[in-house]
Formats: C-alpha cells, sequence, structure tokens
C-alpha cells in the first residue's frame, strides 16, 4: 500500500526483499500489518522494525513478533502517513487467531481465501472456516482480494482435474497460466473475476474431502465453504 511517498506492508515473510524495493523507490516504511502468525507471514518483522519503528497492527488472538496494537472482530485502524482506513473481522479456520483487514473495496485476508481456494485448516475447525467465508463472501461486489499466496494455477489445476469437462475452468486456467508466462500476477482476485465459477466448486471440494477419506461433517463444510468462497475470490 502506496501514498506520496509512505507505504505500508502486509504480511512480509521476508524483510530483505521488501527493504530493497522500499530503498530503490524512496518509499519510507510508515506501518507493518499481519493477518496471522506463521513465519511466512511474520518473519519480516524484526528486520524491517530494525530499519524503520513502526507500528505493527496484528491479531490479538496470536503471538506476533514487535505487535504493537491487537486486534479483533469490530476494531479500526487507520495506516499512518496513508491514511487507508481498515475495519477488522475474525476469520478463524487456517489459524485460531486469524484476521481480515477490509477497507473501500479492498480486502487483505491473509490465508484464509485464495483465488480459487481457501486455506488449509492448521489450527481451526471446518465449521470455523465456513464462518469466516461467509464473512469475506457477505463484503460488497467488487471488492479485491489480496490473499497471502499466488496459488491460482495450481487451485485451477486441480479443480479442472476434478471437473475436466468444465469449459468455464479451462478459460480461466489458460488466462491465469498466460500471466504467470509473463511474468504477472494472477492476484489481486474479484467477485467479478471468479462469479462464473461458483457453480464448478462444490463438487471440486466433495471430491478431494473424498481422496482424504474425510467425515461427512467435513466434507459438508467443503462444500459450504466453496460456495461461499466463489461469491468472492
Amino acid at each position: 500500500m502506496l501514498h506520496d511517498g509512505k507505504g505500508a506492508v502486509v504480511d512480509p515473510g521476508d524483510a530483505a526483499p521488501v527493504i530493497e524495493y522500499l530503498e530503490r523507490e524512496g518509499i519510507e516504511l510508515c506501518a507493518i500489518v499481519n493477518t496471522h502468525h506463521h513465519g511466512d507471514h511474520v518473519g519480516g518483522n524484526r528486520g524491517l522494525l530494525a530499519r524503520w519503528p513502526v507500528p505493527v497492527f496484528g491479531p490479538a488472538r496470536e503471538q506476533i513478533p514487535g505487535r504493537t496494537h491487537a486486534l479483533g472482530e469490530g476494531d479500526t485502524f487507520t495506516l499512518p502517513g496513508i491514511g487507508l482506513e481498515l475495519s477488522v473481522l475474525d476469520v478463524p479456520g487456517h489459524t485460531s487467531g486469524h484476521i481480515a483487514c477490509v477497507g473501500k473495496e479492498v480486502v487483505f485476508c491473509g490465508d484464509t481465501l485464495f483465488a480459487a481456494g481457501c486455506g488449509r485448516l492448521f489450527e481451526g475447525t471446518p465449521a470455523q472456516m465456513v464462518t469466516s467465508l461467509d464473512k469475506l463472501a457477505a463484503l460488497p461486489p467488487g471488492t479485491r482480494i489480496y490473499c497471502g499466496h499466488e496459488y491460482t494455477v495450481s487451485n485451477l489445476r486441480f479443480a479442472l482435474a476434478v471437473e475436466p469437462q468444465s469449459a468455464a475452468l479451462r478459460a480461466r486456467l489458460e488466462h491465469e497460466q498466460a500471466k504467470r508466462n509473463r511474468g504477472e500476477p494472477t492476484l489481486p482476485s474479484s467477485e467479478v473475476t471468479e462469479a462464473s465459477l461458483g457453480s464448478t466448486r462444490p463438487s471440486s471440494w466433495n471430491a478431494w474431502a473424498q481422496s482424504k477419506r474425510a467425515s461427512t461433517s467435513w466434507e459438508t463444510a467443503c462444500t459450504r465453504s466453496s460456495r461461499s468462497a466463489m461469491k468472492l475470490v
């Protein structure tokens, strides 16, 4: 997030590339935002703080290096130097204290929601993930979704392996793969981009659940999760 020579970073897994970019572009870091405690999302905090002693916004229910502002459902905060106001949603599932930060037509959702998929359950329950995805699905149409990883192509490949007859999935995979071949990101995603695939995802999730010999409750949760996710991804 950039504004008038100032910037904020979300989920810095490594300080070095962030420092290199900020110094090359002449940008002053003004804040760090973390969505959850995994090392690939907070590993750069200490290194960045050694260079710029800035506020660190992160989930209250997780251990975040250097955190100065503990956040939970219903909280709002403004990024200093940028002026972007963000509101907080609790979105447990991937981790127990995961949060998402929602601004005007934008959401930073970490590893809860990906393009064409959702995050692995390390600490939360299927029911929690369903509730979290329902919250994200309720955001306004057109919300730009900034997730934590570039998993779009692999997610679509899996979906197409389950549903090889889907022309919509095949076209989307070709479109996104072309971006990657050009060295471009597939993110952010949006509801407009993915809404047409919503009808294909539930059976893909069911097939995945069955392949893992999952319980009936997990299969049901995956189906519901996919319907929620595809409203926005």
